[in-house]
């Protein structure tokens, strides 16, 4: 995290900020023995284990919006308060995913090796397209989904959504063509996705769903690996089912080398190691939001 956001936490709160802890479990038990509160990323596993060992936990903070390394029922049944840094990070996610259809769709950016060599592919890379008028499909219309929408409207595209939990009658779908699962991959010439890792989207977008996109169509994925099957998705990027795709979040990561081998000969393809969300800004917003959520609670006089 940003370490200038913890003065806020002022003389009263003693803090132990140590990066090393999450490699280092017994001493992160030791550590939280006599902890009210625990910042955490990703990687730290907050179970019923290390609950057990901080029997003064109050709240958890999390440096971001997932909470797939969090046993919430856990938490709730010895009243401990989880607090993510909803909205910090959600710009640094909207450019990622923007920047990612452009770079896909003009495919024009990977020339300089040749330019500079003395080669000039003017007319294959001035073949490339661009997104306004096309359909940009939302797996998923939460407060991400939906910034990323009005950011893609202002560049011309038309926003369709998938989204079953978000109610009927919310404002947001004025800006946004509901759609069931089967018509949104259908109608898709970008699908972004933006739902949390659960038993119902995990392999949501395997082979059946791929098969359903509309042929050329992109795939973007920054919401949580296990969700696309990465197999399929390089057959469907191999045989020209699919333009182009960029994935931030893998199934199992860093990806070893069985999983990198999956992506051998891929076209138009972009990875990137679970930074859609993280930029510099957006480390010193989600490092004061979590700060001001752990602090919230702590400072609590009626709990």
């Amino acid at each position: 995290m940003n370490e200038a956001a913890l003065a806020a936490f002022g003389p009263a709160i003693e803090v132990c900020y140590d990066p090393s802890l999450v490699d280092d479990p017994e001493r992160l038990r030791r550590e939280v023995a006599q902890a009210d509160a625990l910042i955490v990323r990703n990687r730290t596993r907050v179970d019923l284990s290390l609950l057990d060992a901080a029997p003064k936990l109050r709240v958890v903070g999390r440096l971001g919006v997932g909470l797939e390394n969090i046993d919430l029922e856990a938490c709730a049944e010895k009243s401990v308060e989880v607090k993510p840094a909803a909205g910090a990070n959600t710009q640094s996610v909207v450019e990622y995913v923007i920047g990612a259809m452009l770079v896909l769709r003009r495919g024009a950016f990977a020339s300089t090796e040749g330019v500079l060599a003395g080669d000039w592919p003017r007319a294959v890379l001035g073949a490339g397209g661009e997104i306004h008028g096309l359909t940009l499909g939302l797996l998923g219309f939460g407060a991400i989904a939906q910034a990323v929408a009005r950011a893609a409207s202002a560049l011309g595209m038309k926003i369709a959504a998938f989204d079953p939990y978000l109610p009927a009658a919310d404002p947001a779908w004025s800006t946004a063509q509901s759609c069931s699962l089967e018509e949104l991959l259908a109608i898709a010439d970008v699908v972004s996705l933006h739902v949390p890792l659960t038993q119902t989207t995990k392999g949501l977008i395997g082979p059946d769903a791929l098969e359903k996109m509309k042929a050329g169509a992109l795939l973007i994925n920054t919401a949580r690996g296990g969700i696309v099957d990465e197999a399929a998705l390089a057959a469907a990027l191999r045989d020209g089912k699919l333009a182009g795709a960029a994935l931030d979040v893998f199934r199992n990561e860093p990806l070893d080398r069985t999983a990198a081998a999956v992506f051998d000969g891929c076209p138009n393809l972009i990875l990137t190691p679970h930074i859609a969300g993280v930029t510099q800004p957006a480390s010193i917003r989600v490092s004061q939001v979590t700060v001001e959520n752990v602090l919230e609670v702590l400072t609590d006089a009626s709990i």
